[in-house]
């Protein structure tokens, strides 16, 4: 495997830095230091935006092919680093390694989709002679650059969702700053080290991994048009409020539900669930909590997912043959078993799993939990469901809009009626059909309503974000 280096930089207006601070982050699997990174303080942060500012213009100015040439760089390069990606990942993340080389896949993805969007960003002509007095009169109106950006991104997907935030950038030519999570800078900062082989012009990205106390100017400062956030709600929630006049762009929790009708292909539907419920150790925000079944096929297919649960190889994420790794954190860990814990003492069942040893968590099942239990309402973010029986489609429909959530959901079902029933009454961002609700492809519009968020991800949806329209009127005569 790849051999990571003791220490990293961070990335101050292009450029390798390396303060006095530091940030240890540790193998999540073995709780030891792998390595540490450089950590910004306020004063580099407002040299970051200082960067931003300065390189607004010269960013607006880049032609789109030039723009194209950077994004397209950076595909080539991951590439020859992919197994470098892999295992920086695996090991900060504690994602199970072939995993990991699936996230450096749709990182590659992400950039390669911008670096196509980037020479597409147009606009329209419109009539406006709609009445006498337009008459000769038309418009034209074109796609600017918002301005400079600031970007925060989560452990959890710590290549791709930055990825989400700065190809997207990139390609529409907006300066930024990013903060990563604190406990898993390094894929934001190999990235950093890609784009600092580029022609973008000084100051265009700061990547600086800080402590949350200290990132108070990526929420607040005015010089900042955009701030785009992801992570959790009460956390995104509450930046929002002090985010002042510049855009807010927020991907938060979720509490999916995935519902399997009667007609479902269980077979199929089984392998696609336990993926969506165990991937990453259920820290996804569209991992799937609660699985909703119908009456005629619930014992059989709750049967199917405790056999298969039972099976699934926990362990050290570095061996390929593992499925779940460590949670990010002990007191992640800890907070879910308090949950699994509540809801048998107030009468659920335990299916299986619960145990808990470390960072790592059991994959669980329950069934006949409370519905204001914690595990049923709020986000589990671990390898944990709720099993739920149901008797009628509208019945399932109504208990997926019974959350505070809604980012996406997922129906098995051969019914086209149901389907298009669905899509008008589910209050989701986006609805999987045949398909679970942690299914997304990285230039579809992504993301959630209500508690989950505001605005849409995925590169296209990101850029027009990123970006303002400017109108141009024409008097002919």
């Amino acid at each position: 495997m790849a051999q990571l280096a003791d220490t990293y930089p961070l990335y101050l207006c292009n450029k390798a830095e390396q303060p006095n601070t530091d940030l240890s982050v540790t193998d999540k699997f073995t709780g030891e230091v792998a390595f540490r990174t450089a950590l910004a303080t306020p004063e580099i942060i407002d040299r970051g935006i200082v960067g931003t500012v300065e390189a607004t213009e010269p960013m607006a100015r880049m032609a789109s092919y030039e723009r194209k040439a950077v994004l397209d760089h950076c595909v080539d390069r991951f590439k020859e680093r992919f197994d470098e990606l892999a295992y920086a990942l695996c090991v900060e993340a504690g994602k199970p390694i072939g995993d990991s080389e699936g996230e450096v896949t749709r990182l590659i993805d992400t950039f390669r989709i911008a670096a196509e969007e980037s020479v597409r960003l147009g606009g329209e002509v419109m009539p406006l002679d709609i009445s006498e007095r337009a008459r000769g009169y038309q418009s034209i109106w074109k796609r600017v650059p918002l301005g400079p950006c600031s970007f925060i991104s989560p452990f959890n997907f710590p290549l791709n969702l930055a990825a989400h935030k700065i190809a997207p950038a990139i390609a529409v030519g907006c300066p930024f700053i990013l903060k990563p999570a604190s406990k898993t800078p390094l894929g934001a900062l190999i990235i950093g080290e890609v784009l600092a082989e580029t022609d973008l012009p000084e100051g265009a990205f700061s990547i600086l991994p800080c402590s949350r106390d200290g990132a108070e100017l990526f929420t607040v400062d005015e010089r900042l048009k955009l701030l785009s956030f992801t992570g959790s709600d009460a956390v995104g929630w509450a930046l929002k409020a002090k985010a002042g006049k510049k855009k807010v762009v927020m991907e938060l929790g979720g509490n999916a539900a995935v519902v399997i009708d009667h007609d479902a292909d269980l077979e199929d539907a089984l392998q696609r669930v336990i993926k969506g419920t165990y991937y990453q150790s259920g820290q996804s925000c569209i991992s799937v909590q609660r699985i909703l079944i119908h009456e005629d096929v619930y014992d059989r297919f709750r049967d199917m997912l405790v056999e298969e649960a039972k099976s699934l190889k926990a362990g050290d994420p570095k061996d390929r043959d593992t499925f779940i790794g460590p949670m990010i954190d002990e007191d992640d860990a800890k907070r879910l078993k308090g949950w699994i814990d509540e809801a048998v003492a107030n009468g659920a069942t335990l299916l299986c799993g619960g145990g808990r040893d470390g960072l790592m968590l059991e994959a669980t099942l329950l069934e006949d939990v409370d519905r204001d239990a914690k595990i049923v309402n709020e986000e589990a973010f671990g390898p944990a469901a709720v099993l739920m029986k149901f008797s009628d489609f509208d019945e399932a429909l109504a208990e997926v809009n019974r959350s505070e959530f809604g980012l996406q959901a997922g129906i098995f079902t051969r019914d086209l009626f149901k389907v298009l029933d669905a899509w008008d009454r589910l209050e989701v961002g986006g609805i999987c059909v045949n398909e679970i609700p942690s299914y997304r492809v990285d230039n579809m519009p992504y993301g959630g309503v209500k508690n989950s968020g505001l605005g849409r991800e995925g590169v296209r949806f990101a850029m027009e974000d990123m970006t303002e329209i400017r109108n141009l009127v024409i008097r002919r005569g």
